[in-house]
């Protein structure tokens, strides 16, 4: 409510973050909600593919529900915008890059951790409060080379907050985890509204509102 997003072109940004992370010989980890956000990524990312703007490296998707909701929004065409139906209409698959990989089980999950050759990984939960990205982050932060992504919110008290307010160490599992991995955020990608946003919907009433409640948004806010 008292923030505006910043003006940069997000793809050029994620393509620079990916292209210095891969030369660094590391990983990229993106925690990422199962549904919309990691989607829209995936999305990105192929686009920077397509364009020869970024490597291709093994790209994976851990997380059951995501899975599940990157196949149903593949399944319902019918839903998306002209530029994706028609990626879909020609066969291509919109949502998915050269080398991508869906881990559904623990055991899928496991391999992705183990493996040694740059990738981009993108799991949930989005703050880092739980879900499969925490074995993620407890093997990759301690390496300078890796790189996390935040593309949402990070609400206050999460794991996620507190790597991107700078702390140089984390708990994970009962165990403190040196942070050394560069912390990067992609405010753009936010799904919720910044104040400007929020003043032109309001702007669009013809009475202006007895009340407005505010569900979302931190006490200073």
């Amino acid at each position: 409510g008292d923030r505006e997003h910043p003006d940069f072109d997000v793809k050029t940004r994620l393509a620079q973050i990916i292209n210095d992370t891969a030369e660094r010989g590391g990983h990229v980890l993106v925690p990422a909600f199962a549904v919309g956000r990691t989607q829209q990524l995936i999305y990105l990312i192929r686009e920077l593919e397509d364009e020869g703007r970024i490597p291709i490296i093994p790209v994976f998707v851990d997380s059951p529900m995501a899975v599940s909701a990157t196949k149903l929004y593949l399944r319902h065409k019918e839903d998306h915008d002209l530029e994706m139906k028609d990626l879909v209409d020609e066969h291509k698959n919109p949502l998915a890059t050269r080398r991508f990989n869906l881990a559904r089980t623990v055991q899928e999950s496991k391999g992705v951790s183990a493996s040694q050759e740059s990738s981009i990984v993108i799991s949930a939960s989005g703050m880092a409060t739980g879900g499969r990205i925490l074995h993620h982050l407890l093997k990759r932060l301690p390496d300078q080379r890796n790189t996390v992504i935040f593309v949402g919110f990070q609400a206050e008290g999460t794991r996620g907050r507190r790597l991107l307010d700078g702390q140089n160490e984390i708990k994970i599992f009962g165990e403190m985890v040196p942070v050394r991995a560069q912390i990067e955020r992609l405010e753009n990608l936010s799904a919720h509204a910044d104040y400007r946003e929020i003043l032109r919907w309001l702007g669009g009433f013809k009475r202006a509102p007895e009340k407005v409640f505010l569900v979302h948004g931190e006490p200073h806010a």
